[in-house]
Parts: structure tokens; C-alpha cells; sequence
């Protein structure tokens, strides 16, 4: 009996796993990971408003998609040309891309509006009424 773990603690063992960080670091700097945008979901009683912080985001850069229920908004960032020819010894900014999505299963596809206004983008999605997905068979 000593030897038992409780269940919680064995899930916080594997999620803490030696190597996750050994692997992890070096790529993030690769593929641009730390780059992912924060972004707040809430539920209001007649829609949905989702906030994402993009500071440094220009319209142009930006790309907001409502598809089959599923909201994506996907940033592509790309250095200036005036930026190019500069010999930087440091340059922590530069060219990303990154894309982030959650579901909303009652999401109207019309009537929706985004706003970007100091660095937040806010996007409005107005709930449909629910359509029933279950159908009733009878059996013969």
C-alpha cells in the first residue's frame, strides 16, 4: 500500500516530465512558439465577444474567420522593407505568423463585427438559436 500514488499526483508527475523543457526551449525559438497571442473568450446571454492582444498588429496583418461554428484569427507579420537594410546588432522583433481558434457551436455567421483599437483586436459573434441534433427514427 506504501507504494501507491494517488491518481492526481501521478497526472502532475507525467505533466512535469524531465524532457518536456529539454525539448520544448530550443524549438520555440525555431517555430516562433512564444509568439502566440493572448486571447479571452466570453460568453455573454446573447452572443459571444472575443478579445485578442495583438500590439504591434496592423488591420492588413490580421485575418478573422467564423467557419461551420469554429472562429479563427490568424496574424501574418511581416518585416518592412525600410527595416531590411538596417544593420541591427539585436532584433528582437521580425517576421511571425501565428494562429489560434475555439469552437462556438451557436455562433451566427451574420452580424458579426471585429474592432482593433489599441493593440486589442475585439470580435462580436451573436448567438443562433440552437437547432435540435438529435432525430427521433422509428423502428418498423
Amino acid at each position: 500500500m506504501t507504494s501507491l500514488i494517488p491518481y492526481d499526483r501521478y497526472q502532475r508527475a507525467l505533466r512535469t516530465w524531465p524532457f518536456d523543457d529539454l525539448f520544448d526551449v530550443p524549438f520555440q525559438a525555431i517555430t516562433g512558439a512564444a509568439d502566440v497571442f493572448k486571447m479571452d473568450v466570453e460568453d455573454t446571454n446573447d452572443g459571444y465577444v472575443v478579445t485578442a492582444e495583438l500590439p504591434g498588429v496592423t488591420r492588413d496583418q490580421i485575418d478573422v474567420e467564423l467557419n461551420e461554428g469554429r472562429l479563427s484569427i490568424s496574424i501574418d507579420k511581416k518585416e518592412s522593407d525600410e527595416h531590411k537594410g538596417k544593420n541591427y546588432l539585436l532584433k528582437e522583433t521580425g517576421e511571425w505568423s501565428a494562429t489560434r481558434g475555439v469552437f462556438l457551436k451557436d455562433a451566427a455567421t451574420e452580424g458579426l463585427t471585429a474592432k482593433l483599437e489599441g493593440g486589442v483586436l475585439t470580435v462580436s459573434v451573436p448567438k443562433q438559436a440552437e437547432k435540435a441534433n438529435v432525430t427521433k427514427v422509428s423502428i418498423d
